[in-house]
């Protein structure tokens, strides 16, 4: 079976971190994951999230985002739009992963 590649590209952050573990879920499987993280507006990541983000790399895939700072507590590869378009090219999937921003703010337990 050949590898493929996916792309998650998630923008609203209550679906952060499953994106993360689909991602990390293809990478067991012999694909290619990376994760895009479209907005600033992410929380701090736990620990599992962060070993998670380091097994998706040490499977040869990546976690970027496309503003200038990480969220706190993890290190990910800035990438503008015009590389990450240039990146999705070669991708036989791209996901966008979870519903769009919210009009309402998220109650305080889900922050």
């Amino acid at each position: 079976m050949e590898s493929k590649k996916a792309f998650f590209l998630t923008v609203n952050r209550v679906y952060a971190f499953d994106s993360v573990r689909s991602a990390l879920g293809l990478a067991v499987e012999n694909h290619y994951g990376n994760v895009v993280f479209m907005s600033s507006e992410y929380p701090a990541f736990s620990d599992y999230i962060t070993e998670n983000i380091d097994w998706i790399r040490d499977m040869e895939g990546e976690v970027y985002t496309t503003d200038t700072e990480s969220p706190e507590g993890v290190e990910l590869k800035p990438i503008t739009l015009e590389e990450l378009g240039e990146k999705m090219r070669e991708a036989d999937f791209i996901i966008p992963f979870g519903l769009p921003k919210q009009s309402v703010a998220a109650p305080p337990n889900c922050s």
